[in-house]
């Protein structure tokens, strides 16, 4: 090939490539951009709050999980502390002890990682209620042994307990059987409430008393009767067996629930019973529900015993359904149970034992370091404010921060107190002192 040639094919080539160089340059397809990345948001909303504790809701969008976050906690006294997460939901419930009564904290949530951070909440603990009550005693009976089992407030003057009590009278068998008392602000009167059986009126022992209001009130024992305001009505129960009823709790008269001796429960839906299977053959002492207002459903616990050998159990009851739950760490009888669901749960009897939570594993029992004695009866009106009845004239109450036993300025005696009640800066508990029954009212002072 000649020079010539050979010029001729480098300036070919040299513009060929030229060419190719300005297609690719002058080409108005550019290659696509990654998308931005979202930036997480967190949001921190209070739930729910003690004396002692917050619970906050930690709600995230857009956050690659799990992630590791820090919670940051601002104190009243001006200093702070940081709290380590590793989050694998994008809502989780945060909860946080260790907090003074009465106090405002401020909380926030940072990614530190991207530097990303929640808003800013003030959440102000409960203050503690006051442990300063003035107490009144009564006694019942003047033969035999009497006693008081339950007792329902619905208001300061409108008061009634249930149990057994006998007057000596000149009747034919010397006395007159009564089965509960009545306060109307002022004083108790003896009633006779009748159970009917094939058009007569029997006066058998009241176990227990649930009054939704003034014209609402159930009874139980030999049998189940409502007082409507005007009369007293015999429920029959057909599904109960020949086992003692022991307790009665419910949401409202279409939703009423019956516990009793060999794991009997049954339900009333307004219209007709139904026997619960309960699966155990403990005897049920206690039966207690409270509203969720995330769920929408009422959680209801009973709690149940039987000796020799020693037994216990907690049952759970969901529609019609009962299961057994968790006991670890109760060695001993149980007798009653009050709780705010997802707050604080209590079972007492031979202790007194505690959860914050129903998953958590193990009953915490602080029993022996808040009383001496079993205790029998538990009810409250809110976290800082709940009320422990037991033997011996064991009385106690929580306000959010301690326990307070009232027991030495009470005096012990040789019988005890079982069934409770609370309403606002009112207490009653009901129980027998030898062979008297006993009621103690309590009012607070501030």
């Amino acid at each position: 090939m000649g020079i010539s040639q050979k010029l001729l094919h480098s300036f070919f080539i040299f513009f060929f490539f030229l060419f190719l160089l300005c297609t690719a340059s002058c080409s108005t397809t550019e290659p696509p951009t990654p998308p931005d990345e979202p930036i997480p948001v967190l949001i921190l909303e209070l739930d729910d709050v003690s004396c002692t504790e917050t619970w906050i809701n930690l709600t995230t969008k857009d956050l690659t999980l799990p992630a590791e976050l820090t919670l940051k906690q601002y104190n009243p006294s001006g200093d702070s502390i940081s709290k380590a997460l590793l989050l694998n939901t994008q809502d989780t419930l945060l909860y946080i002890d260790s907090l003074l009564p009465n106090q405002t904290y401020k909380f926030h949530s940072v990614i530190q990682s991207i530097n990303n951070s929640s808003n800013e909440i003030n959440v102000t603990t409960m203050d503690t209620t006051s442990h300063d009550f003035s107490f009144q005693t009564w006694t019942f009976g003047t033969i035999g042994s009497s006693v008081l089992y339950d007792v329902a407030i619905i208001n300061e003057n409108n008061i009634i307990a249930v149990g057994e009590i006998l007057v000596a009278d000149s009747s034919p068998n010397g006395y007159t059987k009564y089965n509960a008392v009545h306060w109307d602000g002022n004083q108790w009167d003896l009633l006779r409430v009748p159970y009917n059986y094939q058009g007569t009126d029997f006066f058998h022992p009241i176990k227990s008393v649930f009054a939704f209001n003034a014209d609402n009130i159930w009874f139980c024992g030999n049998g189940v009767i409502k007082w409507n305001g005007v009369n007293y009505s015999p429920i029959p129960i057909p599904v109960w067996g020949p086992y003692q009823m022991n307790k009665i709790w419910g949401s409202s008269s279409n939703d009423l629930y019956i516990v009793g001796n060999n794991g009997s429960i049954a339900h009333y839906n307004g219209t007709a019973w139904k026997k619960i299977e309960s699966g155990t053959d403990l005897n049920i002492n206690d039966i207690w529900g409270d509203y969720s207002e995330k769920t929408g459903e009422w959680e209801i616990l009973a709690v149940g015993e039987k000796d020799l050998p020693v037994r216990q159990g907690i049952f759970s009851i969901e529609k019609n359904d009962v299961m057994q739950i968790s006991s670890y760490n109760i060695q001993w009888s149980l007798y009653a149970v009050w709780f705010k669901t997802n707050r604080r749960y209590y079972v007492i009897g031979s202790g007194i034992y505690e959860k914050k939570f129903l998953n958590d594993p193990i009953w915490k029992d602080n029993g022996f370091n808040i009383s001496h004695y079993a205790t029998t009866g538990i009810r409250g009106n809110r976290l800082n404010d709940v009320f422990v009845a037991g033997a011996f004239g064991e009385f106690l109450h929580f306000n959010g921060l301690n326990w307070r036993s009232y027991i030495n300025e009470l005096s012990s005696f040789s019988g005890s107190y079982g069934g409770i009640a609370v309403k606002n800066n009112l207490v009653v508990t009901v129980g027998y002192e030898g062979a008297q029954a006993k009621i103690l009212l309590g009012k607070r002072i501030n």
